[in-house]
């Protein structure tokens, strides 16, 4: 099957529906944003976590359950990317701001954004409107969101802390690395779909 069939059964796949199961869990996720920045910068550690941990098993189940039950949507597409940048956003500057996380780990998952906003930006210019969602970039994104949870325990000052600490750090590695590598694939990609572009066009 060439790109263009591809992306035909995805279009096929993909309904204009709006409620699903799928979209609820990701409008959920994105009600408890403020929720959780709020509970991390007022130091109610447990409530971010609970509302972290729950956003991370939301993000798994809204795919799964999409995909088996044929509930691909539009709207999903739109939501679920959303709630990932605004989870990693917000807990990016709440962990900043609580000095339990560096700078230049804000400033290189920042970065990352941006490069990937210039980048879209230039596709939209050309006539593209986007890429579709690489799994490098999801495998990114979970990563990132399991090791949020592990760096605010890693915070405490005993044995859960100490266990959090090294955990929290190999997922967060393996989150920035994964993201910008994600850059190169979706630049790679983007090559690939502007020259299919250009040899189309009359």
């Amino acid at each position: 099957m060439d790109g263009d069939e591809t992306g035909r059964a995805e279009s096929a796949r993909t309904s204009d529906r709006v409620f699903t199961l799928p979209n609820a869990l990701s409008t959920l996720r994105l009600l408890g944003v403020p929720v959780f920045l709020w509970a991390l910068i007022d130091e109610r550690d447990l409530l971010a976590l609970v509302i972290l941990m729950l956003s991370g098993v939301t993000d798994y189940l809204d795919g799964k359950i999409a995909r088996a039950f044929n509930m691909e949507s539009r709207v999903g597409a739109f939501l679920d990317p959303i709630a990932d940048r605004l989870y990693i956003l917000t807990t990016l500057l709440g962990l900043a701001w609580r000095d339990i996380v560096p700078i230049w780990l804000v400033v290189a998952l920042l970065a990352r954004e941006a490069v990937m906003a210039v980048m879209l930006l230039y596709l939209r210019q050309r006539g593209q409107t986007g890429l579709p969602v690489h799994f490098v970039g999801k495998a990114a994104t979970f990563n990132l969101l399991y090791a949020f949870p592990m760096l605010l325990l890693a915070h405490r000052d005993d044995w859960l802390g100490d266990l959090a600490r090294p955990i929290g750090w190999g997922f967060a590695w393996w989150g920035l690395s994964l993201y910008w590598l994600s850059v190169v694939l979706y630049a790679v990609q983007a090559r690939a779909v502007l020259r299919r572009t250009e040899r189309a066009a009359p």
